[in-house]
């Protein structure tokens, strides 16, 4: 049967979930340094523009101080005394002091100290920001210089804003994303939920008619007079009943609120082994090795059973039926017991580790990979506890760890 975790075009999607959040991942940053690189030579053309409308403006300055009175008329009106986006404040050279300045504003109830420290600093930023352009004072055309100024500018507030734009927008897409990611993931979680209370709900509702029914036809069986002499046969259909009835109890769990109680753990590892070895390998033997015989922790009951079972079963298929299991119990610290299940089968791959209690994750050639998935809910969901794989190694074998309150 085919996996029903896998999609229609075969890809098993929950096993593969790391690869896809990666495949994401790289198309989302490829899309961003996309963005940054276009906006980027965006800004690398209008900077450009603007340092030559600068390079103009400081030749027109340069031009009106030997210009005749019609040409120094037009450069007055046409290139230097419009408004100009652009910060502007020309320096002398020899002096080292502030001529003048275009489009720097500041508060005019200033002081004339706080107003030379303000556009000191102004002036630094502009140092920073870009190279300054040279003017060349002269008396008269071609006679030699007297004096250079030099013209600082800041980038306009266009193109700063410009620049910061690809930024800001990642941020907004990255906060975006990440709520609706935790979004998509409590949806899914919700959804998940409710399949397998739903599910389990269901099972138990239909285990429980033909189980009432089984019960009736066993204390019919034990009236017949021809079954005086055949006792075995009613003790084995009660021990089925009796299986059946413990199965659709946890079901029952599952779809509802278990009750936890303080339990031995010792002795409900013990007599779980002990229902499962005449159901498996005889070639497989078994070790419980308790630091503390009367070691208790918060559990229900039928639900931490099947746990140990599932464990328990899988390490066998990974020995093929050949090899030992070893159930260590003891305090990991104040108020936590510890269960580790060990066996010496083929070891899980170190690659895979994380994947084992996702759904759909199974080595069995005809498993759905639904038992660690559903091991995980019972321990983490209904007994607030933990479970993880401890140790594994090809060949050596699996350590699972259970820690529950005591």
């Amino acid at each position: 049967m085919q996996n029903p975790f896998k999609g229609s075009l075969g890809i098993d999607f929950y096993t593969n979930q790391s690869t896809i959040k990666y495949i994401v991942l790289v198309v989302a940053a490829i899309i961003g340094v996309g963005s940054i690189i276009y906006t980027t030579q965006l800004v690398n053309v209008l900077k450009e523009r603007e340092r030559e409308n600068i390079k103009l403006w400081a030749k027109a300055v340069e031009f009106s101080t030997v210009a005749d009175g019609g040409s120094l008329n037009f450069i007055t009106d046409n290139i230097i005394r419009p408004d100009n986006s652009l910060p502007v404040i020309i320096l002398d050279s020899a002096t080292n002091e502030i001529l003048t300045t275009r489009n720097v504003q500041f508060d005019s109830s200033l002081n004339q100290n706080q107003i030379d420290d303000y556009l000191n600093k102004v002036l630094d930023q502009m140092k920073a920001e870009n190279d300054p352009q040279p003017i060349l004072i002269r008396d008269r055309p071609g006679s030699k210089i007297v004096s250079i100024q030099y013209v600082y500018f800041r980038n306009s507030r266009l193109l700063r804003q410009l620049s910061a734009y690809p930024y800001i927008q990642l941020s907004v897409i990255a906060v975006f994303a990440f709520i609706a990611y935790l979004a998509f993931s409590y949806s899914r979680k919700a959804e998940q939920n409710r399949v397998w209370v739903g599910l389990a709900k269901e099972t138990a509702h239909q285990l429980g008619t033909p189980l009432s029914s089984l019960m009736a036809w066993v204390e019919y069986l034990r009236e017949l007079p021809q079954m005086e002499d055949r006792h075995d046969i009613i003790i084995e259909l009660n021990k089925d009943v009796q299986r059946l009835e413990m199965i659709t109890s946890r079901f029952s769990n599952i779809g509802s609120n278990p009750v936890l109680k303080n339990e031995e753990v010792s002795e409900v590892i013990e007599e779980t082994i002990a229902y499962l070895k005449p159901r498996v390998s005889s070639k497989v033997a078994f070790v419980i090795d308790a630091d503390a015989p009367h070691l208790s922790a918060k559990m229900n009951r039928p639900l931490f059973e099947w746990v140990v079972e599932n464990i328990v079963k899988n390490g066998v298929d990974a020995m093929s039926g050949i090899g030992k299991i070893t159930i260590t119990i003891g305090q990991e610290s104040e108020g936590m017991v510890f269960i580790d299940i060990a066996d010496d089968g083929k070891g899980i791959a170190k690659g895979k580790i994380k994947e084992v209690f996702k759904p759909g994750f199974t080595t069995k050639k005809r498993g759905w990979g639904l038992g660690l998935t559903l091991v995980k809910r019972i321990i983490e969901n209904y007994h607030m506890g933990k479970i993880f794989v401890k140790a594994s190694s090809a060949d050596v074998g699996t350590v699972f760890r259970i820690v529950l309150k005591d």
